[in-house]
């Protein structure tokens, strides 16, 4: 995929800050269906850890936390605290299904670095 084909496949304005791809939006619905549990979200996270400093997390649950952002796509909701927002404004998410690469991936112009194992960023 183009940079230019993945920007316009990434809505222009999210509340949480990250965005997502159609095929990370198309993969996270199917997993969330597939799960079948009621409520389940998205939830992305910036925490302490890792060698350059801050490590992402990507996985779903049906906790509310005080401060929650929620952002609404196509039959489901990604959550974002407010303390990770500022760490993900401008970031987005993608999937990838190839041969040379599989899973998600975020790409975050804000990340000053990350380390050479591309776990962490700072």
């Amino acid at each position: 995929m183009s940079a230019t084909q993945q920007a316009e496949d990434v809505p222009e304005t999210a509340a949480t800050g990250v965005k997502l791809t159609d095929a990370a939006a198309d993969k996270v619905k199917a997993l969330i269906e597939q799960e079948g549990e009621e409520g389940l979200r998205l939830r992305v996270e910036v925490s302490p850890g890792g060698c350059s400093g801050l490590r992402y997390g990507l996985f779903f649950d049906t906790d509310e936390r005080d401060g929650d952002v929620v952002q609404s796509y196509d039959g489901f909701e990604v959550v974002v605290d407010r303390m990770s927002v500022p760490y993900l404004v401008g970031a987005s998410i993608d999937f990838a299904d190839r041969i040379d690469a599989q899973g998600f991936t975020i790409d975050n112009p804000g990340a000053q670095g990350s380390c050479a194992c591309g776990d962490s960023f700072h």
